[in-house]
């Protein structure tokens, strides 16, 4: 029976969408910069290429991910191919992604590429100060014997915690913030507040928020709550840790991963996969921090993975290391480093197996902000049995009716499968 394997590079998009001039990001200035022209692939390739990365001129080197098509995908996008990429024949079947979801974060990207496009607009804080209801934040600290909370704002997660580390830490205070996606973030210390009183805060939170949902006609759902545990003494060495928890709402309907899991398969979420899904159509989940450690985790469930099982990784360096944080270096050596561990996961696939390589939205680490942006996706197929060529422009839902059509599984209400 054959197997499937789905791998997401959190944020590795190949150029704005054609509705990015919808979506936005705000600059130091508060200023809204539109989304149109940021390219995540072909900007960091771009900058290896031109000395734009510490003098560096050698160009972006990603030639698996060449070989397979990324280079071709990234041309048909957009029209042009990223600096380096030369690949005319790829190896396997490639294309590009478009989504049809009103959103660029996160759940959207990964339901809809599991086949459930979301039918609703999310929930959004706004950029003021404070930026949650004053209710909602009167309810956590009541529920959770809270002082009260610090931050309270839109923020970029590494700064609010070197704003407030010291204060959260002498106050007992949670570090409360939000961003341009629809998300209540909780950042606390892992020794002085404690990992398990986090996410029992966090959980009372999605609580909260999901009785707000259910009371208040027609107020879009807030997608995601997220732990964000440090540790550290000081704001020269706060440091994030790899024990995050989402705490999302659940899709709206069956996703490809629920359909396996009915089915009797195996459906193995590494990272932060379960979480994404609210742990809907798993069966087993292995957490591990930081690319390596979870490629790591991808070959292991590659070799242990029985006949019918469905294996999705999430591979969050990308997004949350280097693109959030606009580090166009560490954004290029991330994606070589994923290029060089790639082979060993293309040797050791078995007759019959399909991986599919692709990304959730883009976070185009030139852009203005700190923010996703609204792009188009890379969708590379391979296997033993694929044949090479162009898929051309694809929905996003397309993607998991691929893996469902391969594994044998009953088609979703969305998408049409690319092989």
């Amino acid at each position: 029976m054959p197997r499937a394997f789905l791998l997401i590079l959190d944020s590795v998009g190949i150029g704005g969408a054609a509705d990015a001039g919808d979506y936005f990001n705000r600059g130091a200035d508060g200023a809204l910069t539109p989304d149109t022209g940021a390219d995540t692939l072909g900007h960091v390739a771009a900058a290896c290429a031109g000395g734009g990365i510490s003098g560096r001129i050698d160009g972006l080197r990603l030639p698996t991910l060449d070989r397979l098509g990324l280079g071709l995908s990234a041309e048909a996008a957009t029209g042009r191919r990223p600096a380096g990429f030369t690949t005319e024949r790829a190896t396997g079947a490639w294309g590009y992604g478009v989504e049809t979801s009103r959103g660029k974060d996160t759940p959207s990207g990964h339901w809809e590429l599991a086949g459930v496009p979301v039918p609703f607009d999310w929930g959004y804080f706004p950029a003021t100060m404070p930026a949650f209801p004053s209710d909602l934040i009167a309810d956590l600290c009541d529920a959770c014997d809270l002082a009260g909370v610090l931050g309270d704002c839109h923020a970029s997660g590494t700064e609010i915690i070197a704003e407030f580390g010291l204060d959260h830490m002498r106050t007992g205070k949670p570090i409360v913030y939000t961003s341009a996606d629809s998300v209540l973030q909780i950042a606390a210390h892992e020794d002085t507040f404690g990992l398990e009183r986090l996410y029992q805060v966090c959980l009372t939170a999605r609580e909260l928020l999901d009785a707000r949902t259910r009371d208040l006609a027609n107020r879009p759902p807030i997608g995601r709550v997220i732990a964000r545990p440090f540790v550290g003494t000081s704001p020269a060495d706060f440091a994030r840790t790899g024990n995050r928890r989402d705490y999302a709402v659940p899709p709206p309907e069956p996703t490809v991963l629920d359909r396996a899991k009915d089915a009797g398969r195996e459906v193995i979420a590494i990272g932060k996969i379960s979480d994404i899904y609210a742990g809907s159509g798993v069966t087993r989940v292995i957490k591990a921090s930081g690319n390596a450690a979870l490629f790591a985790a991808t070959l292991a469930a590659q070799a242990a993975a029985g006949d019918g099982a469905l294996v999705v990784t999430n591979f969050v360096d990308f997004d949350m290391l280097y693109g959030h944080r606009r580090d166009v270096a560490g954004y290029a050596a991330a994606l070589e480093a994923f290029d060089a561990q790639l082979p060993a996961f293309i040797a050791r696939m078995r007759d019959g197996d399909l991986a599919i390589i692709t990304a959730d939205h883009g976070c185009d680490p030139t852009w203005i902000g700190t923010d996703h942006t609204r792009e188009t996706v890379p969708i590379l197929a391979f296997g033993p049995h694929v044949t090479p060529g162009a898929l051309g422009q694809r929905a996003f839902a397309d993607v998991g009716e691929t893996l469902a059509r391969h594994l044998g599984l009953a088609p979703g209400r969305h998408g049409t499968s690319v092989l």
